[in-house]
């Protein structure tokens, strides 16, 4: 299977580049959702990243991403093509010399606070709408698929989570809440909706994992999973979701604490960070008990270590 994933890396750059591929390897560990291969010929080293061609939105959205990115300063790899063949979307990317950031020899603090930097400005960048899918990209336009219970808006979001609150709910049956405790969450979600938030793009996906630290000890942001949401509350309840799961890439207290300094911020700035990430976490609940059985459990688990942490 690695195989064909690499003959298919070399056909795509080496129609691209028009040039004899030399070699080519898989990257395997550090992407997720794509596969990632990199490719060289005798002039040039790309990476190619490749999914599902019904991922192409998600390679078209990154690329304007990387492009507002370099516009206010961050640096990040040049998309040199996007497109689709054979049932396969893809990416050519310039390759980035240098040390994942979770390899690297710097410290971590030193790169967590730069990220915090990072975040800010990228939060700075003109965008409209809200949610994941990039509808506009001259205009920066982004929108939110609506579903039974909510118009796609970012106030119709959280009705929809106000409104799944009732005494029949799962979310009690399954042991995340209780029925006084599900009158204290509508409390919290009403204050959301009524909070006059700033809305701006985030990252998707800020950790170490996503960084290459070059040999000027110049970190490069990589694969953005973008959306417009509520800033900076969103980016900062992704580091804390990452915390909770005890991921390998998630900041440790220091390097959080570098994190906000980089970006300007104190935690008493961000007091309704943790109910946006409980907003979270009720609502990736109720999608898998819609659509994904078998993440119930673990959706559900997380969700009550939230409720433990705002009980707290």
């Amino acid at each position: 299977m690695e195989d064909s994933v690499v003959i298919q890396a070399e056909r795509i750059a080496g129609d691209f580049l028009l040039e004899q591929v030399k070699t080519s390897y898989q990257i395997i560990g550090k992407g997720i959702t794509n596969q990632v291969c990199v490719v060289e010929t005798e002039s040039r080293k790309v990476v190619v990243r490749m999914n599902d061609k019904d991922t192409f939105p998600s390679f078209i959205k990154e690329k304007w991403c990387i492009e507002q990115a370099a516009v206010v300063g961050i640096p990040g790899p040049e998309v040199l093509s996007i497109g689709i063949v054979d049932e396969t979307a893809y990416m050519i990317q310039t390759f980035i010399d240098g040390n994942n950031g979770v390899d690297s020899m710097v410290p971590k603090s030193d790169i967590w606070r730069q990220l915090g930097e990072y975040a800010r400005l990228i939060h700075s960048i003109p965008v409209k709408g809200y949610g994941g899918n990039l509808i506009d990209p001259v205009h920066g336009e982004f929108q939110s698929p609506s579903h039974e219970g909510s118009d796609g808006s970012w106030q119709g979001y959280v009705q929809y989570n106000i409104n799944s609150l009732t005494e029949h709910d799962r979310l009690i049956e399954l042991g995340v809440i209780t029925q006084m405790e599900s009158q204290r969450v509508r409390k919290l979600f009403e204050n959301l909706k009524s909070e006059p938030f700033r809305f701006g793009l985030n990252h998707g996906d800020i950790s170490l994992k996503n960084t290459i630290v070059n040999q000027a000890n110049q970190v490069i942001l990589l694969d953005w999973n973008a959306e417009v949401s509520v800033v900076p509350h969103a980016t900062v309840a992704q580091l804390m979701h990452y915390q909770i799961l005890g991921l390998e890439e998630s900041a440790s207290v220091e390097e959080f604490k570098a994190f906000m300094d980089g970006y300007g911020i104190s935690e008493k700035d961000l007091s309704e960070t943790r109910h946006l990430l409980l907003l979270r976490a009720f609502d990736n609940l109720r999608w898998a008990i819609d659509r994904s059985p078998d993440l119930i459990e673990p959706y559900a688990a997380f969700a009550k270590q939230v409720i433990d942490m705002i009980r707290n």
